[in-house]
């Protein structure tokens, strides 16, 4: 078992309130390590600390933050196996996304590599007669960074090294859940080279101290992955000092099965939208709409398939399923579950613990009242429903308060073009799962899924800000507009 203290400057820092909370193994909720509790004073000292190194640092060239990407992502691979183990042990990845996680992240850091040298400006003509304009980009000074438990290497090592690679220091909020993968990366950046600093992180009660980090003064920017009411909160509070910010919130996701469809394939790719990490991830299609001829013979296939989906031993390569991060969680699968069998919803496969891991569950029958109906549960548990016309689908798709990830199998591109332009989703996948991600895209939702996107370009917006400089030739000729 071990202790984690905060990372602030450079150096492991004890928690001003002296007390530590335990991390604990979702497999049987033992104690992973004793981590230390944050409040408003650590949450300060790390924020001053990153601003001031910010103002020592924030002329270091390209070239230098170049190397530091390229660097961290020799040591993740070198340290691959260290990384897995500890998304294994503290947040329950079977290890099949375990190793798809730390692969993520070292592609993402070697993207980032070319981020330093894509911040760019412009020359812009201009009115006035010998008079020089351009635009540059500078770093925002410090970002804030909060996030989640089921993904928290690739989304600590996204807002970070996006932080990092365009000049800025940041401050680390991690998940009550996983502050272990947060301490590792902590070494990471400090052995490739990150000045004392640049990278901080400070753990605790997100509740007890989220506030009082995203609403610091000298916080510029924040980058959140979360629940939709937790992010709506924090955009509230970046709203009241006009700080950027990017939010990454839950989802309802839709997958819809055309009659024209392969239906082994929409079997595959539904089975990994929704089981994997047993359904604890915010792309999950937790609605799956199969058009009414098919719908018989898709519901068959796939509850067969997810019966096969088997919860094991984490370390056995074809394990899908590990435990439910934690009891809070696990009595929320249970509730939606109960609820919608009260109500008279069919169980075509799961709804069994072992335990504390549930199977993946398959429901039909799922009507209006229920609760699963439109709110994200967050573990294994789907829900399929006919349609009879596309446009149905469309408009069944797009009943939710959620707009992050949807996803269409057929084999007419018009139909699946037309799907593309009339979801209201952030993310659109043509016969593919609603599960995917890549360090360059525009990665994100709309509606209550999220605001602003994440990724090498897009997180520019929020990392860096404009300036306009004009330069007046003194031999120039009096002129005006």
């Amino acid at each position: 078992m071990k202790n984690l203290d905060h990372w602030i400057g450079g150096c492991v820092v004890a928690p001003g309130s002296g007390t530590y909370f335990d991390d604990l193994n979702p497999i049987d909720d033992s104690c992973y390590a004793r981590v230390a509790v944050g409040n408003a004073d650590d949450v300060d000292r790390a924020v001053e600390t990153a601003h001031q190194a910010f103002l020592k640092h924030r002329d270091m060239t390209a070239a230098v933050r170049e190397g530091w990407m390229a660097k961290a992502a020799e040591i993740m691979e070198r340290d691959a196996a260290l990384f897995q183990d500890v998304l294994v042990d503290e947040i329950g990845s079977p290890i099949a996304k375990a190793g798809f996680e730390t692969r993520f992240a070292v592609n993402f850091l070697r993207a980032a590599t070319g981020v330093p040298r894509r911040i760019r400006g412009e020359t812009i003509p201009s009115d006035t007669p010998g008079r020089f304009s351009m635009s540059l980009r500078h770093p925002v000074g410090v970002v804030a960074g909060i996030t989640p438990f089921n993904v928290p290497l690739i989304k600590g090592i996204k807002q970070s090294a996006m932080a990092l690679a365009t000049g800025n220091a940041f401050v680390l909020l991690p998940s009550e859940a996983a502050p272990r993968i947060a301490d590792l990366l902590a070494a990471l950046w400090s052995e490739a080279g990150v000045p004392d600093g640049l990278f901080n992180v400070v753990y605790g009660n997100g509740a007890e101290i989220g506030d009082v980090l995203t609403g610091h003064p000298k916080i510029a920017s924040i980058t959140f992955t979360g629940s939709s009411r937790v992010g709506k909160h924090i955009a509230g509070i970046a709203a009241k000092s006009l700080k950027k910010y990017t939010l990454e919130l839950g989802g309802k996701s839709p997958l819809i099965v055309c009659a024209d469809a392969d239906i082994e394939k929409a079997v595959g790719a539904a089975l990994f939208s929704i089981f994997m990490y047993q359904g604890q991830v915010c792309m999950g299609a937790s609605r799956i709409y199969v058009e009414r001829p098919i719908f018989e013979a898709f519901s068959h296939a796939f509850a067969a398939a997810t019966a096969k989906a088997k919860v094991g031993e984490l370390r056995e390569p074809g394990t899908m399923l590990g435990p439910i991060i934690s009891e809070r969680q696990r009595e929320r699968v249970r509730r939606h579950i109960d609820d919608a069998r009260t109500k008279g919803a069919e169980v075509l496969a799961g709804a069994q613990w072992s335990g504390n891991s549930c199977a993946a569950t398959v429901l039909s029958g799922v009507t209006a009242d229920m609760t699963v109906f439109a709110e994200e549960t967050f573990g294994p548990v789907t829900s399929l429903y006919p349609f009879d016309t596309l446009e149905d689908a469309i408009e069944l798709a797009n009943d939710t308060e959620y707009g992050l990830s949807a996803s269409i199998f057929t084999r007419d591109l018009d139909k699946a073009l037309h799907f593309a332009r009339r979801a209201e989703a952030g993310m659109v996948h043509i016969n593919a799962p609603t599960l995917h991600d890549e360090p360059h895209v525009p990665f994100g939702g709309t509606k209550a899924s999220g605001f602003g996107r994440e990724g090498t370009e897009t997180d520019l917006e929020i990392m860096t800000e404009w300036k306009w400089v004009t330069i007046q030739s003194a031999t120039a000729a009096p002129g005006g507009h």
